[in-house]
């Protein structure tokens, strides 16, 4: 463990995933205190980051911030101009992760497979038809689109897409539709995800939900969302954990992380995205994952505080 005594879990902050990341913060606490450190909640809400004088107090900040707070980069980059060490992806790779059409771009000149899509400045009630654009650039034609955010997590503003009439109600019901989002083709055959932990893949869960999508509902709240450990081949088990680990690493992210892909109905495998502070509540996959691995909740905080300070 090093030097490391003291830890302030960073949390809460003000996105639009503040209630998730309480929950997060409140679980990371209770098993640094279970582990015998010292250690103390830090709502963002309440630290002024051009005067942060009083992390310099621990040894390490464990970031429990999702959104664009904890997850766009900028936190990292402010905690390295002052030399304090954090859990978790730099700056650079938490930048590319957090933009979606900037993570696509990379996948694709990667060529690692992502659902094929396009972006917009911003939502508007009486837009081109959704459908018509993506034909127009894929020479294809698609029934079902997905709409979300390029920043944003938690399936935050995210729609299912059937009709241009549904663009209408989306721009309606959306918290902020003047901001970039992302058209993306609907890919509904399976949905699973990766933790990554030491650049590791832990045990692959598949998501299953009774919702129509893995909304926010279906992340945090409903009690019908099931998160089994995948009945795959091993050639598929291997081919989605290598898949998931390349992802990871072409965009530079370090110590843990958690991958989320689809696979259609000829068993090919898309990257969604990758999130860089993946919840920690006791619905989340993170978790989940290590437990399939033998790892209790308290274990599998011990090793991300250690895998940051290697």
């Amino acid at each position: 463990m090093g030097n490391i005594k003291k830890i302030v879990i960073l949390y809460g902050g003000s996105s639009s995933e503040r209630e998730v990341s309480i929950k997060s913060g409140e679980g990371i606490y209770k098993a640094c205190k279970d582990l015998g450190y010292y250690a103390d909640l830090l709502d963002l809400n309440d630290l002024n980051l051009n005067k942060p004088d009083l992390l310099y107090e621990f040894d390490i900040v464990f970031i429990a911030l999702h959104g664009f707070e904890g997850e766009s980069g900028k936190l990292q980059k402010k905690l390295d101009e002052m030399g304090i060490l954090y859990t978790g992806s730099n700056q650079h790779a938490c930048e590319k992760t957090w933009n979606k059409a900037k993570f696509k771009n990379i996948l694709n000149l990667e060529s690692i497979s992502t659902p094929r899509g396009f972006s917009v400045d911003r939502l508007c009630k009486d837009m081109d038809s959704p459908f018509e654009m993506f034909q127009e650039k894929y020479n294809q034609k698609v029934e079902q689109l997905f709409l979300k955010p390029a920043e944003d997590g938690s399936s935050v503003d995210t729609f299912q897409i059937n009709s241009s009439d549904d663009v209408e109600q989306s721009f309606k019901k959306a918290l902020d539709p003047n901001r970039a989002f992302i058209f993306e083709e609907s890919i509904k055959y399976k949905e699973f995800t990766v933790s990554i932990l030491d650049n590791k893949c832990l045990p692959v869960l598949e998501v299953k939900y009774e919702n129509d999508f893995y909304d926010y509902d279906a992340k945090y709240i409903s009690n019908e969302t099931q998160l089994n450990e995948v009945n795959l081949e091993d050639s598929l088990k291997k081919e989605i954990e290598l898949l998931s680990l390349e992802a990871f690493n072409a965009v530079g992210c370090t110590g843990w992380g958690r991958v989320d892909l689809l696979q259609d109905s000829k068993e090919k495998f898309y990257i969604l995205e990758i999130n860089t502070v993946p919840g920690m509540t006791s619905h989340s996959c993170v978790p989940k994952s290590a437990a399939l691995a033998g790892m209790p909740y308290k274990d599998l905080i011990k090793s991300i505080i250690e895998n940051a300070v290697k």
